[in-house]
């Protein structure tokens, strides 16, 4: 099922909307694809932030990488 919307675009939106156009997509194809991307990487963008703050909680994760970066400094070249 389908919707009909209208919107206002500013410049930076026109542009990149006739971008898409030059590049053989419908203005609805373009518009749609453009949500459905950013949708996405807000949800990855959400994804990620919800992994780094489950690993800064997870203390063993945290000796392991103090243990890992004490090793790698140990084996760097001096100087």
């Amino acid at each position: 099922m389908t919707h009909a919307i209208s919107v206002r675009l500013d410049n930076e939106a026109l542009v990149a909307l006739g971008q898409l156009e030059a590049e053989g997509m419908t203005r609805s194809e373009a518009i749609r694809a453009a949500l459905v991307e950013a949708a996405a990487r807000r949800h990855d963008k959400q994804a990620l932030a919800e992994e780094v703050a489950a690993l800064e909680a997870d203390e063993d994760d945290r000796a392991e990488m103090l243990a890992v970066a004490d090793i790698m400094e140990s084996l760097r070249a001096p100087g």
